[in-house]
């Protein structure tokens, strides 16, 4: 995928933020909390527990699906970070060969436990922070964590962050398309081309700031960022998400469901072979 397929696919995965559906109309607040409790649940489990983290999939899905977002767009925005993921955990099979337990004749190491366990949990930590900003919005999700707490300083330097990445990746794009243009018989820049490239990126983007600077002190910026939407209120319906969402990460993360549903059949056939000797 290219670098403007990449960025218009950013760019409406925050548009989805626009929709209005229950999920959507939610303060910004108790989602960001919520989610920041389940990334705490979810990322305190064991290094070795990987059938544990198959329940905490339910509440990134539940988001997306009651905020009308397509799961494709989540999945293939979340895979872009499966190849530095897989580096991370690459040698762990090879530095914790300690086998907890067989499958047939393979026998199943805690490095591949703790491999298939980061691939998981960075698979899920992507998706539901995707998830939160196709039903939020980022300038919202920066908000509402001004309102939590978050000092000014950083919360401006996060949205400015946000929202100059596009500048700036367009203005990539532009130089990488008038370079096509003058040399049409060379499309893969070399290492020499990509350093000048940089460099000039580098200079425009200082030109670049220093305009957006002038011209944001002529609109009378005063260190905040306005907003221009109305303020939400915590209510029953945030109070009610919360604590089900809340009793739903306590649940799954002091009960391992899916190891206790696979006992189940051994607990049946255990009780059913007392009763009948």
């Amino acid at each position: 995928m290219g670098l403007d397929s990449a960025l218009h696919e950013i760019r409406h995965l925050d548009d989805l933020s626009s929709k209005d559906t229950p999920t959507h109309r939610l303060d910004a607040r108790a989602k960001v909390l919520v989610t920041l409790f389940y990334l705490v649940s979810m990322l305190s489990l064991g290094r070795y527990e990987v059938s544990a983290l198959l329940p905490f999939a339910a509440f990134p899905l539940l988001l997306a699906v009651q905020g009308e977002v397509p799961l494709a767009l989540l999945l293939r925005r979340a895979a872009l970070a499966l190849p530095f993921v897989i580096f991370v955990g690459i040698f762990n099979p090879l530095i914790d060969r300690a086998v907890h337990f067989h499958v047939g004749p393979l026998a199943i190491t805690g490095g591949m436990l703790s491999f298939a366990s980061i691939v998981l949990r960075s698979l899920l930590a992507v998706t539901t922070g995707l998830a939160l900003v196709a039903v939020t919005g980022f300038d919202q999700i920066c908000r509402a964590l001004g309102r939590l707490g978050m000092p000014t300083t950083l919360l401006v330097q996060l949205q400015f962050l946000y929202r100059y990445l596009f500048v700036l990746a367009d203005e990539a794009l532009r130089m990488l398309h008038a370079r096509v243009q003058r040399c049409a018989k060379n499309n893969h820049p070399t290492l020499r081309e990509y350093r000048t490239l940089l460099g000039s990126l580098l200079l425009r983007t200082l030109d670049r700031a220093g305009r957006v600077h002038q011209a944001m002190l002529c609109r009378g910026f005063d260190g905040q960022m306005p907003d221009l939407r109305p303020t939400t209120t915590f209510g029953p319906a945030e109070w009610r998400f919360c604590a089900i969402w809340g009793l739903f990460l306590i649940a799954v993360r002091i009960l391992n469901i899916p190891q206790h549903l696979g006992n189940l059949p051994l607990y049946l056939g255990g009780k059913a072979g007392g009763l009948f000797p």
